[in-house]
């Protein structure tokens, strides 16, 4: 029984260094044969083919997304929202973002402004799933920065913080996306 121990492990030794060793990458590229620790992705480099999308990937293949994908990537939060959640996000157009003033945008994007940017998308997201049945006139809801929206139906139709109209509902595998004509924009700090 013991010597059937070594075998193994001799064998798992040789397969490991055989392929290089367990998580390292040569890097040849210098020409000095260093080993450099490979990058590590996040959630969101999982790619089944099969399983329902996550909020990023609705969002990534969304053409009307596309200025939100990027917010999400300057401040880091794509990995995330790719996680098992649940969370309800709201998420605004491209052209909710074109109404906000000229440079608006730009200028949250740049990394001295990543701070800034994290809380506007925190207040886009709640940590939770609220579906649409569940969404009351008047109600008030906490998001992940610590502010709360407000929930209004006007003749059947959800608004949020009585400016952003809801225009579709999107469902994805860690919860659920609505679909926003408007950028939320957290009350100023006291």
């Amino acid at each position: 029984m013991k010597t059937s121990n070594i075998l193994f492990l001799l064998v798992t030794v040789f397969l490991l260094n055989a392929c290089g060793g367990a998580g390292e990458s040569t890097n040849t590229a210098s020409g000095g044969g260093e080993t450099a620790q490979a990058p590590l992705a996040g959630q969101s480099a999982v790619d089944d083919g099969v399983s329902e999308k996550d909020i990023v990937k609705v969002a990534v293949g969304s053409k009307d997304h596309t200025t939100l994908v990027a917010a999400l990537k300057a401040a880091e939060y794509v990995d995330v929202l790719a996680n098992a959640g649940p969370f309800t996000v709201f998420a605004p157009t491209n052209e909710a973002f074109n109404k906000l003033p000229k440079g608006t945008v730009e200028g949250l994007l740049v990394p001295d402004k990543k701070g800034d940017l994290r809380n506007i998308l925190e207040y886009h997201v709640y940590v939770g799933v609220y579906r649409e049945d569940m969404l009351q006139d008047g109600q008030s809801i906490g998001q992940a920065n610590g502010d709360n929206i407000q929930i209004t139906k006007k003749d059947g139709k959800l608004v949020v913080n009585g400016t952003a109209n809801v225009l579709a509902t999107v469902k994805a595998s860690n919860g659920l996306i609505y679909v926003i004509d408007g950028v939320l924009l957290p009350p100023a700090k006291k």
